[in-house]
């Protein structure tokens, strides 16, 4: 009788103690990137928005003037080429993906942003970061997984690890 009242204490606080950590503390990263998405109206901004909610973001804010997509997910559930390949998929170009021309023209009139303005598509290739190969394989994905240019083992999907100025 001793040792169950020992042991319903013991669960007890072990459970108070649980619930009382911070959010913050179980091993999730919450991440907060930013990154352009062209568009024009508030039809684009929450048509941007829910397409990053659907692909796991936790929040997202889009501003109409600067064309900023601010993001906040769980690096658990979901990464920033995912999202930007969502939002792609809905018919916005964006730093990561360029939509097809097939979503692009499904956006309503208003919608249809000028797709002659310089949207650089990200790649791990990018300027400031080192997309380095060696035996065929990224040598730094910190570089490459989050952009999806390289596969999980390190290797290239596309050329974008292949260029000429690399």
């Amino acid at each position: 009788m001793k040792t169950l009242k020992i042991s319903s204490c013991l669960a007890f606080f072990m459970t108070i103690t649980i619930l009382s950590l911070p959010k913050d503390s179980v091993a999730q990263t919450t991440k907060t990137e930013s990154f352009k998405v062209s568009g024009n109206c508030g039809m684009c901004k929450s048509k941007i928005e829910k397409a990053a909610k659907d692909a796991g973001a936790s929040t997202a804010e889009w501003n109409e003037e600067t064309k900023e997509l601010t993001v906040k997910y769980k690096s658990t559930s979901t990464n920033t080429a995912k999202i930007q390949k969502s939002i792609a998929a809905v018919g916005y170009d964006n730093a990561g993906f360029k939509a097809t021309d097939i979503a692009y023209k499904k956006l309503h009139g208003c919608c249809q942003y000028d797709r002659t303005a310089d949207t650089k598509t990200a790649s791990c290739c990018s300027a400031g970061e080192k997309c380095e190969m060696k035996d065929g394989k990224c040598t730094d994905m910190s570089a490459c997984k989050d952009k999806g240019c390289c596969d999980a083992n390190g290797v290239c999907k596309a050329d974008c690890c292949k260029k000429a100025d690399h």
